[in-house]
């Protein structure tokens, strides 16, 4: 068996960003909403159906203070899910335990909503300019949007690229006067948008969803509040969760270089008698293979990788060849 090394000119390098809908079926919006009987105040999950039961998102409330949860050990006060919870998504956010959230950049919010959206819905990272989230309580609806459209700048909170969430229409345009009242954030690369649920002048979301905050022993389940603000928010004409997911897909190619007087006899042994004699005699002098597929070796002639050709290609002297090859990963 002969070998072609591939040289530097014969490869390149190539990425692009595929973009799809996240919620199941590739679709960019969820409108029905769906969640078990079974669950616990830590998080609470959301499905699309009810027969499939596949996993779109997770819900979770958590507090500074730990109130609005039952506590966890009746013997240690304060201790409870959602002082866990909020613990969990600050440490995650800001890399440490003693700065609390805030999304004015200077007053403390004591409660947070969680969207957690399924790893498996989701490829690299959240597509900024796509997340439109709809609200209801009774006859009231707000509509939210990140502000991705509405700056140039790429922002962070550590490591982590931050979005601004602000009031806007159904169709994900922001509204011209909400740039400055943030209602949330929204983390593409960590898959997951915080909520403030605490109130103030200019950003009240608590009216939508009314999270219990008192200090008590029983369970309050906050994050059905939050779940049934959404199914009343999806009632409206456009309403639901909007939301895409992008993945940079980098490719290699591979230019296989065929000259005409390469790969012109083949090396399967059933053309030759046991004597070594060609049984075809038209071999000889006009010889002729068909390639079928191309093999990826390492320099220890190891097989790593075919590439399959979609028909066979004739090949003789008086032809050559430029097979294309792309490595997807």
């Amino acid at each position: 068996m002969s070998f072609s090394r591939y040289n530097t000119d014969d490869q390149v390098v190539s990425s692009e960003t595929v973009i799809r809908g996240l919620f199941s079926g590739d679709s960019n919006q969820l409108a029905s909403f769906y969640t078990s009987s079974t669950y616990t105040e830590y998080y609470l999950d959301v499905y699309n159906t009810v027969t499939t039961q596949s996993l779109q998102f997770a819900i979770q409330y958590g507090n500074l203070k730990g109130s609005g949860s039952a506590l966890i050990n009746p013997n240690v006060p304060g201790y409870t899910p959602s002082r866990v919870v909020y613990g969990e998504y600050r440490n995650l956010v800001y890399g440490t335990e003693t700065t609390n959230f805030s999304f004015d950049g200077s007053t403390t919010s004591n409660d947070i909503f969680v969207l957690n959206f399924a790893r498996s819905r989701y490829k690299e990272s959240l597509q900024p300019g796509s997340f439109v989230l709809t609200l209801g309580s009774g006859s009231n609806t707000i509509t939210l949007v990140d502000d991705s459209t509405t700056t140039n700048l790429t922002r962070f909170i550590g490591e982590n690229k931050v979005l601004y969430i602000i009031s806007g229409s159904t169709d994900g345009v922001p509204l011209a006067s909400a740039t400055s009242s943030y209602y949330g954030m929204m983390f593409p690369d960590l898959n997951i948008v915080v909520l403030n649920a605490s109130s103030s002048a200019t950003v009240n979301l608590r009216s939508y969803f009314a999270p219990l905050t008192t200090a008590t022993s029983s369970v309050q389940n906050n994050h059905l509040k939050l779940v049934n603000s959404i199914i009343s928010g999806s009632l409206t004409p456009g309403g639901g969760i909007k939301l895409q997911s992008s993945e940079t897909v980098s490719s290699t190619y591979f230019f296989t270089r065929v000259k005409n007087s390469e790969f012109n006899y083949t090396t399967n042994p059933s053309i030759i008698d046991d004597s070594g004699n060609l049984l075809y005699t038209t071999l000889i002098n006009n010889p002729q293979t068909y390639i079928t597929s191309v093999g990826m070796y390492n320099d220890n002639n190891e097989l790593l990788a075919v590439a399959k050709l979609s028909r066979p290609l004739t090949k003789d002297f008086t032809k050559e060849a430029l097979i294309r090859i792309k490595l997807d990963y």
